[in-house]
């Protein structure tokens, strides 16, 4: 109840029965529950009145400062929290946090924290390095252009950009960059930020702009720029259960959705190819669980690289000498 009275202006108890779900006998008794440990809840008679906070009162009931409001919602992502610049104002919210739930909420909130834990990046990867990533997201929250020296994969490779920083997202353990440039969103990967400079001119954000729905589409569009070819394989069952744990979410839609299954058990789809080779790495993975039946070029790269594979392990061929550990010069204890 007092989130609802400290969130308004003023409100009725009849406003407040009707939010809460409760009678307005009810409503009456909590509010002398609440005046009596000492909430200066206060009710005004007449056609506008109803009951209020003291003026004031919220801000001397929370005591986050700025910073500690502003990263609440990492509360869950200490990691992100901490590329941001923002781990110890984190820290602090959560301190005052507990301290302010009643003791039956504290215990509970101290429990989920034992036992749930969010870790971000993907597999294998512990994220890039973002020494930028500070500058970056204080130019979105107080929205000033930027300058940007950035290193990007075509030709020139280090360019320079201006840009209106719009937002930063945080996929699979890297941060991205949503910025507007030339009337253009854009993407920019922060690790490949190599140095960035706050400009004094501010802009104003497209009030339509939507980052979420963005980066949604920005992922379709990524997909479909890269999946420019079309492959038929074969999967085994057990194919077909390791496919999701192998393969991106894209390949993984377009198999379930073709599927179909053959006499023998097997299944055939039709998945999305990005280049020869990148096919090639990722069959190689389904081991033989994973046959290539079209394109005829794909089917017959596969075979070549397979035959290759072949040879390293041909009967009777002895494996390559290497020196032992206690012959190797660069080998110390």
């Amino acid at each position: 109840m007092i989130g609802d009275v400290q969130t308004r202006e003023r409100t009725t108890a009849q406003e407040l029965a009707a939010r809460l779900e409760v009678s307005e006998r009810t409503i009456y008794r909590d509010v002398q529950s609440l005046s009596a440990a000492g909430i200066p809840v206060y009710g005004e008679a007449g056609h506008q009145g109803g009951y209020r906070l003291m003026d004031g009162y919220r801000t001397r009931l929370t005591g986050l400062t700025a910073a500690e409001a502003e990263s609440l919602f990492l509360t869950g992502l200490p990691a992100a929290a901490d590329d941001l610049g923002l781990g110890d104002a984190v820290a602090e919210a959560q301190l005052k946090l507990m301290a302010a739930l009643p003791p039956e909420s504290r215990d509970r909130a101290g429990r989920l924290r034992e036992r749930f834990h969010l870790d971000a990046p993907s597999w294998y990867h512990d994220g890039d390095p973002t020494p930028h990533l500070p500058a970056v997201a204080d130019a979105v929250w107080h929205q000033r252009r930027v300058r940007l020296r950035y290193l990007r994969w075509e030709a020139p490779h280090e360019v320079t950009r201006t840009v209106e920083p719009y937002g930063v997202v945080l996929k699979a353990g890297r941060w991205y960059l949503v910025a507007r440039r030339a009337g253009r969103f854009r993407t920019y990967r922060v690790s490949r930020i190599l140095d960035v400079g706050m400009l004094d001119q501010g802009f104003d954000r497209a009030a339509d702009f939507d980052l979420t729905g963005y980066w949604r589409a920005y992922l379709d569009d990524f997909d479909a720029r890269r999946h420019q070819g079309r492959a038929v394989l074969r999967l085994s069952p057990d194919g077909m259960l390791r496919l999701p744990h192998l393969a991106e979410q894209a390949i993984v839609r377009a198999a379930q959705e073709t599927a179909t299954t053959e006499p023998d058990g097997w299944t055939r789809v039709t998945v999305p190819v990005e280049s020869d080779d990148q096919a090639i790495r990722d069959l190689l993975r389904l081991g033989p669980d994973a046959e290539v039946l079209a394109p005829a070029g794909l089917r017959a790269r596969m075979a070549e690289t397979l035959a290759a594979m072949t040879r390293h392990y041909e009967y009777g061929r002895p494996p390559p000498e290497h020196p032992s550990s206690d012959r190797d010069p660069g080998w110390k204890l």
